[in-house]
């Protein structure tokens, strides 16, 4: 026979301090855990609270990090959209042209615009990232420079595919 969870609970008053100990200890009737649930507010004000937003000051890694994640949620959109091309390019040239029509208009091209500025940098981020996997680029000034040439690189990549789109060469 299996012994139940609440039996292997340590009543001792140092171990009820856990949040499960003492919610397993009050449902056997341990009085000092009854107290402590009592209590309940009170033990979160004497711990130590996470540092906010308004507390850190921005530097170039932290705004890397956080445009990684965006352009990755940007590139989820992006191949929506792509399935959505080539779902329209299936039902036929009527549906092809609707949607090619949207994406040809001023909106359409600067969602364009940033899934291809999105692309570059997660790219590059990724090319970053490849490196720490190694052990590389680890102190702050490399980590500075990097994340500043990953921004440049999406910034200039971008620039030239769009160029090289509007002057009819791609």
């Amino acid at each position: 026979m299996r012994p139940k969870a609440a039996s292997f609970v340590d009543l001792t008053p140092s171990k009820l301090k856990s949040g499960r100990n003492v919610a397993l200890a009050a449902e056997r009737g341990s009085r000092e855990a009854k107290q402590i649930m009592a209590q309940g507010s009170n033990m979160s004000a004497a711990r130590p609270l996470s540092p906010h937003m308004q507390i850190w000051r921005w530097h170039i890694t932290m705004a890397a990090s956080i445009l990684n994640r965006a352009a990755g949620v940007a590139l989820y959109g992006g191949f929506l959209l792509m399935a959505v091309v080539f779902g329209a390019a299936l039902l036929g040239k009527a549906d092809y042209d609707l949607v090619a029509g949207l994406l040809a208009t001023i909106p359409g091209q600067a969602l364009l615009f940033v899934i291809t500025l999105a692309l570059f940098y997660h790219l590059a981020a990724g090319l970053r990232h490849l490196a720490w996997d190694r052990g590389l680029g680890f102190t702050p000034a490399t980590a500075n420079a990097t994340a500043a040439l990953s921004f440049l690189f999406a910034f200039l990549a971008t620039v030239a595919v769009w160029g090289a789109i509007l002057l009819g060469v791609l």
